[in-house]
């Protein structure tokens, strides 16, 4: 917004973006000084990507909330699992063990040449 405030009315920006003008300069404050709360936000997200992706994708907002608990800062399931859905994190589920070897056959075994 501000590279065309030389060139535009900021009426005429509003009406274009269909929004007020109230809001059109709140939401430019709002993007040079981000509250408080929205560094907590944003801080929060950067962590629960970072744990999300230690956990090899698999690890859901109860895992991650219990990794990121330490003791002087918790967060509740639902802001993890909120900041989870604004990242479009989506837990994978952990693959099944599968054995593939089987010893109980009756297919002739090679001799052990090394001994």
């Amino acid at each position: 917004m501000h590279e065309h405030s030389q060139r535009f009315a900021v009426l005429r920006m509003a009406v274009v973006l269909g929004v007020s003008r109230s809001g059109l300069y709140r939401w430019q404050q709002m993007r040079h000084n981000p509250s408080l709360a929205a560094q907590s936000r944003q801080r929060l997200g950067e962590q629960v990507l970072h744990t999300f992706k230690f956990s090899k994708q698999r690890d859901g907002a109860r895992r991650v909330q219990a990794e990121l608990a330490s003791p002087g800062e918790r967060h509740d399931v639902k802001t993890i699992g909120a900041s989870m859905q604004r990242q479009s994190l989506v837990p994978k589920a952990a693959r099944k063990f599968k054995v593939t070897t089987d010893s109980n056959h009756s297919l002739p075994v090679s001799s052990n040449l090394l001994e």
